[in-house]
């Protein structure tokens, strides 16, 4: 009787692999995982505190609220629901996502909208419909480490240009495109999360918004706008969208009900202008024909009751408290060498660590501790930020986040301690600063201030 298929894996040799080598597509070569994905099934046992996952608190969405709406679902349009749907989306559901945009100022085209399965299938959509192999696509530094294996699979040149407390370095992304004219190469697009970015949490600058429009607009350089948190601001003044600032014709914009609703109903959607729009509706097809009908159907029963903003702004408070332990937590549990953003809205925190430690290395000894992070190199497609980690403070509550950094500061501790033996340096000793005052704001520099050198 032939092995059950968990058994062969887990008994397959390399030399077994070698009958299926002459089979895969050139583009396996440089395709990467997802660092987000490889840790899910460790995150998944429930000893373990994840500081991991973009997870937003999906616990807050009131339950009877989803079986209302499911329930009508199921009375009034049990068979619309279970069938198929057009490419681009119901028109409902599109209006739905009008309505959220409009919310941040934006007015797009409902003919210029696809709903697409989640904010990373548009982006996926984007690439196949761009860009081919060697084509340059241009990103920040560090960038969101989900979109990182999407331009490898498509075999993409990414080049990534550094950020600092006001986002993507639009006087280094000049010098970038004036180098690639003299190689007679055009970027295919420049991918940006302005707003609480992923990872770094930080908020590009109005000025540097209006700067990388005008690029766009001189250069007729496409901008692939996600903006994922834009509604999870809990400080600050809220800052206009690209597309707002661009009006559609050169930027494309990639939005997601994961981080406003539930991203388990895997519902995002990208505008675009018409020319490019025509054949991401061609890609979409191939992929999958339509996104769930069902999930859409939610979206309209949803928005039919007219509370989403109430929900948003609620999601808003809650994660501002989180943040704000844990911000307190890394004053107390991380070392003084140790740095980190400080956003304003959004779900990350990026912190950077002496740079003789490297995160990889720290997160196996962390999952020990029973806690989990994203190291830095995940955000970088050149082994960059192997000090720097990102944390979420979105999933879990005020307590968890607490000790989940607590966790993280004992193995970072050991690990300063253990360089200071090997090296001497016993001035590296590691210090909680317990009872820190909430004012102290030394650690809150990422990668570097505005207007600084290079660090």
């Amino acid at each position: 009787m032939p092995e059950p298929p968990h058994r062969r894996r887990a008994h397959a040799r390399s030399s077994d692999l070698e009958r299926y080598a002459g089979l895969f597509a050139a583009r396996t070569q440089v395709m990467r995982s997802s660092a987000m994905r490889d840790l899910m099934a460790v995150t998944a046992r429930p000893e373990v505190i994840s500081l991991a996952g973009g997870l937003p608190d999906t616990s807050t969405f009131p339950p009877q609220t989803f079986a209302a709406q499911m329930t009508r679902i199921a009375q009034e349009s049990a068979a619309e629901a279970l069938q198929y749907g057009p490419t681009e989306g119901f028109r409902e559901t599109v209006d739905c996502i009008v309505e959220v945009m409009g919310a941040e100022g934006m007015l797009p085209d409902p003919e210029d909208v696809i709903v697409t399965t989640g904010g990373q299938q548009a982006i996926d959509l984007i690439c196949k419909t761009l860009v081919d192999p060697g084509d340059a696509v241009i990103c920040e530094a560090p960038t969101y480490p989900g979109a990182i294996p999407v331009f490898c699979s498509y075999e993409a040149d990414t080049i990534q240009v550094e950020c600092d407390t006001e986002g993507m370095r639009i006087d280094e992304l000049e010098a970038v495109l004036e180098r690639l004219d003299g190689e007679g190469r055009r970027p295919k697009f420049v991918y940006s999360v302005p707003t609480f970015q992923n990872p770094a949490g930080v908020t590009m600058s109005l000025e540097r918004r209006r700067r990388l429009v005008e690029l766009a607009r001189s250069r007729e350089l496409l901008v692939v706008e996600d903006n994922p948190y834009g509604l999870l601001r809990f400080d600050g003044e809220a800052m206009p969208p690209l597309y707002q600032l661009d009006g559609g014709d050169f930027v494309v914009y990639v939005g997601t009900f994961s981080k406003i609703l539930s991203p388990g109903i895997r519902l995002g959607w990208a505008v675009a202008p018409p020319p490019v729009m025509d054949k991401v509706v061609l890609g979409k097809q191939a992929a999958d024909l339509c996104t769930s009908t069902l999930t859409q159907y939610f979206v309209r029963e949803y928005f039919r009751d007219g509370n989403w903003r109430e929900y948003v702004e609620s999601l808003a408070g809650i994660y501002r408290s989180r943040r704000d332990a844990m911000v307190d937590a890394l004053r107390r549990h991380f070392p003084p060498q140790a740095t980190w953003t400080e956003p304003d809205g959004g779900l990350f925190i990026w912190a950077t660590l002496p740079p003789y430690i490297d995160t990889s290395d720290l997160l196996a000894k962390a999952l020990r501790e029973d806690v989990a992070f994203v190291p830095g190199q995940a955000a970088y497609v050149d082994g960059s930020g192997h000090n720097s980690m990102r944390l979420n403070f979105s999933a879990g509550d005020e307590e968890e986040i607490r000790e989940g950094i607590r966790r993280i500061g004992k193995v970072i501790g050991e690990q300063i301690e253990l360089y200071g033996a090997l090296t001497g340096e016993r001035s590296a000793a590691f210090q909680p600063k317990q009872g820190a005052d909430e004012s102290e704001s030394e650690n809150v520099v990422p990668f570097r201030k505005a207007g600084e050198g290079s660090a």
